[in-house]
C-alpha cells in the first residue's frame, strides 16, 4: 500500500516506520492514524519483518495530536470517543506486535508522542529529545495509552508529576527516572538504533514473541499463574525450529542462525 504520512522501510528483518509530517512536528490527524493502524497490523503479521523500529522525520519524534486538525472541532461524544480509540489502536498494535518494537526519539515526543514512544519496548533517545505529558497543558485528559505506560515506567509518584504539571523533560532526566533505555548522541542515534535492531532481528523470533508477550501479561499476574504461562511458552519453544538451531549452534561453537518460525501465527 502507498503511505502519504508516513515512510515504511525494511532492511534485512528490520521495519522502519517514520511519521512523516516534519512541518507539523509530525502531530498526528486522522489521516496519519489510520495509515499507522494499517502499517502496524500488517507488520505484525509479516514473516520477513523480526524488529519493528518507530520514528519521526525531521527535528521532531511526535508532538502528539495535530491541534490544526479538524478532529478538535468535533462535538460529538461518540465520535470523539471513536477517534480517541484510533489512537489507542496504534498503541496496542505497538505493545501487541509479536516482535521487538524499537522508539528512536529523534526529537520532542509530547502527548500523544510521548504514549507511542512508550508503546514501544525499548526506547533510545537522542540527546536532544524532550519527553513529556503535555495533556494537561490543553486542558485535556491522556489518551495513546501514556497514562497506563507512566506509572508501571517510572513509579506512580514520577508519573502523577509529569502528568499533573505537564512539564517536558530533557532527555537525560528521562534516562535518570527510566523513561528511556538509553540515550546517545543525536548523530549516532540511527547507528546505535540500527545496530540493536539488527543484533535482535537476528534473534530467534518465536521465543522472542513468546518472551514479549509473558513479559507484559505476567506484569498483572500472580506468581503462580506467571510460572504457568511461563511454562506454555517454554514448551512450544522446546518443540521449535529455533530450539534445534540454538542447541545445535552452541555445541559445535558457532553463531546461531535462527529460521523464521513466526510467520502469522499468534503466539
Amino acid at each position: 500500500m502507498e503511505h502519504k504520512f508516513i515512510i515504511l522501510e525494511r532492511i534485512e528483518g528490520v521495519a522502519t516506520i517514520t511519521l512523516n509530517r516534519p512541518e507539523k512536528l509530525n502531530g498526528i490527524d486522522l489521516a496519519m492514524c489510520r495509515e499507522l493502524i494499517l502499517v502496524t497490523e500488517e507488520l505484525a503479521t509479516d514473516p520477513e519483518v523480526r524488529v519493528v523500529i518507530f520514528t519521526g522525520k525531521g527535528r521532531a519524534f511526535c508532538a502528539g495530536g495535530d491541534l490544526d486538525s479538524s478532529m478538535y472541532d468535533v462535538k460529538d461524544p461518540h465520535q470523539l470517543k471513536e477517534i480517541i480509540y484510533m489512537f489507542g489502536q496504534v498503541a496496542l498494535n505497538l505493545r501487541n506486535m509479536p516482535k521487538p518494537v524499537i522508539a528512536m526519539v529523534n526529537g520532542v515526543a509530547a502527548g500523544g508522542g510521548l504514549g507511542l514512544a512508550l508503546a514501544a519496548d525499548i526506547i533510545i533517545a537522542s540527546d536532544k529529545a524532550r519527553l513529556g505529558h503535555a495533556y494537561l497543558n490543553i486542558g485535556v485528559q491522556s489518551d495513546t495509552g501514556a497514562i497506563y505506560f507512566l506509572p508501571r515506567l517510572i513509579g506512580t509518584a514520577k508519573a502523577a508529576e509529569l502528568i499533573f504539571t505537564g512539564k517536558i523533560i530533557d532527555a537525560a532526566e528521562a534516562e535518570r527516572i527510566g523513561l528511556v533505555n538509553r540515550v546517545v548522541l543525536a548523530e549516532n542515534l540511527v547507528a546505535e538504533t540500527m545496530e540493536l535492531a539488527s543484533k535482535l532481528a537476528k534473534g530467534p523470533t518465536l521465543a522472542m514473541a513468546l518472551a514479549k508477550k509473558s513479559l507484559y501479561q505476567c506484569l498483572t499476574m500472580d506468581l503462580a499463574s506467571a510460572i504457568e504461562f511461563e511454562a506454555r511458552g517454554h514448551v512450544m519453544t522446546m518443540l521449535s525450529e529455533d530450539m534445534t538451531e540454538g542447541i545445535a549452534a552452541f555445541k559445535e561453537k558457532r553463531t546461531p542462525h535462527f529460521p523464521s518460525t513466526m510467520g502469522t501465527k499468534d503466539p
